[in-house]
Formats: C-alpha cells, sequence, structure tokens
C-alpha cells in the first residue's frame, strides 16, 4: 500500500512529463512539429500497444533485461570485488588502481570495434562489453566506501580482537554501505547504456535491435516506443535500488532536504 506522501510525491514526480507531453500532443495536432519525425504521444501509445498484444515486445525484452543483467552481475560483482580488495590493502592499491583508473578513462565506444573482432557478434562480446561498464562504477564506489568508513571503528574493533573476517563483515561492509548502493544504482545505469550500444552494434533481437529495425524502415513510433521502454525499465530498477537503500540505511541520521 501507497502511503499518501509517497503518492504525493510520486504525483510531483509526473508533473513535468505529463506536462511535456500536452504540450507535444498539442504541437503535433496543430502541426507545429513532424509527425514523421516526432510522432504525437497518442500514436506512441497505440504502437506500443500493438507490440504488446502480438508479443513482439516481451520477447525483445526478455532478452534485452537478461543480457543486461548477466553484465551487471559480472561487472559489477567483480567492481565489488576489486574495489573492496584495493581498499583494504594499500599495496593492492599500489598495484591495481593505476591500471584500472587508465582503462576507466578509454570511452567504451572506442574499444567496442575491438570487442566485435575478438568476440564476433555474439553474445558473449555484447555481455562483456556490458559487465566493462558496469564494472568501474561499482569499483570506484567500493573503494571510496571502504576508505571512506571511520577509522575510529577500526580501533574499536581492535580492542574487540575481531578477525579479519568479523572486521570485515561488522564494521567495514556497513559502514561502505552507502557508497556500495550508490554504485549499484550507477552501475545498473551503465548496464542499461552499454545495453543499447551493444544492441546497436549487430543484434538480431532485443529492444536495441527493435529500435535500429525500426529506424530502417522510418518508423519513428516503434523508436520512441524502444526509448520508452529502456527508461521504464531503468527507472524501475533504479527506484528498486532505492527502496533498497531506504530499507538498509534506515539507521543514517542524514539531511533529506
Amino acid at each position: 500500500m501507497f502511503s499518501s506522501k509517497s503518492f504525493i510525491r510520486t504525483a510531483q514526480g509526473a508533473i513535468i512529463p505529463i506536462i511535456v507531453l500536452i504540450l507535444w500532443q498539442t504541437a503535433s495536432s496543430l502541426e507545429w512539429i513532424s509527425a514523421q519525425l516526432f510522432p504525437p504521444p497518442l500514436t506512441i501509445l497505440q504502437s506500443f500497444y500493438e507490440v504488446v498484444v502480438s508479443g513482439e515486445l516481451w520477447h525483445h525484452l526478455q532478452i534485452s533485461v537478461i543480457r543486461a543483467m548477466s553484465g551487471f552481475v559480472i561487472g559489477g560483482g567483480l567492481g565489488l570485488l576489486f574495489g573492496l580488495i584495493v581498499g583494504l590493502y594499500k599495496r593492492s592499491e599500489q598495484l591495481l588502481d593505476p591500471t584500472i583508473q587508465m582503462l576507466r578513462t578509454v570511452p567504451l565506444l572506442a574499444i567496442t570495434p575491438l570487442f566485435i573482432l575478438w568476440f564476433g557478434f555474439g553474445e558473449l562480446s555484447k555481455i562483456l562489453l556490458i559487465s566493462m561498464g558496469s564494472f568501474f562504477p561499482m569499483y570506484v564506489n567500493a573503494f571510496l566506501g571502504v576508505r571512506n568508513v571511520d577509522s575510529k571503528l577500526f580501533d574499536v574493533a581492535r580492542i574487540l580482537e575481531f578477525s579479519r573476517f568479523k572486521q570485515i563483515s561488522k564494521v567495514i561492509l556497513p559502514g561502505a554501505m552507502p557508497n556500495v548502493l550508490s554504485g549499484v544504482r550507477l552501475s545498473l545505469s551503465a548496464s542499461w547504456l552499454c545495453l543499447v550500444v551493444a544492441e546497436l552494434m549487430g543484434a538480431d533481437k532485443g529492444i536495441g535491435y527493435l529500435i535500429q529495425d525500426a529506424r530502417a524502415y522510418m518508423r519513428t513510433d516503434i523508436v520512441f516506443v524502444g526509448i520508452c521502454v529502456f527508461a521504464i525499465a531503468g527507472k524501475l530498477t533504479d527506484s528498486f535500488v532505492r527502496l533498497l537503500e531506504r530499507k538498509l540505511l534506515a539507521w543514517q541520521d542524514s539531511y533529506r532536504g
């Protein structure tokens, strides 16, 4: 059940999109903008309904979700692992961090042709590309999370003679959790962004393929349907992580505006 405050927040967040849609529909109806380039929202909604009823959208969406989540699990998981290791051990930071930071600055689009040459157009190249995109946000936030843990907590852990495992599970992970969850949000966003690149570079199924195929036939309404699906999927995953933040970080006494 939604509380009244949740409903009010949702309503407030919907004000700007509703205004944009009304202005868009009005401008299309009065022929102020090209219906070919900017189909009216009602036309896009009708096209959305048609691809849902036909089952085409669910087929492509299922494949895209599997790709995005597979890449996120691999890349985000490795980013979390390396971020914790580098954050915990100074020697690991000196050995690994310069190389990782150098790779982080390389534009993903620049290495996309290499992924195609190395791994072809199959699923492996797409998942690895998504994994690489989701690795770095998770790594940086996990590393910063460990380094932002209050050093006094470590002093208390030493006094209580905590083992290394207990230090990590009872002190480091809870203290780093705000940054880790921020890393999850950013990694999920990166996964969806990289998914678009991966599916546009040579896929025969998925939402990116649906957009590419519609563009080839000047089906601008379907292109907007694909964009809306990406936006909704990204927003749902982000909202899920924010819900986790509220549950797991209820102990935080931070400024909320």
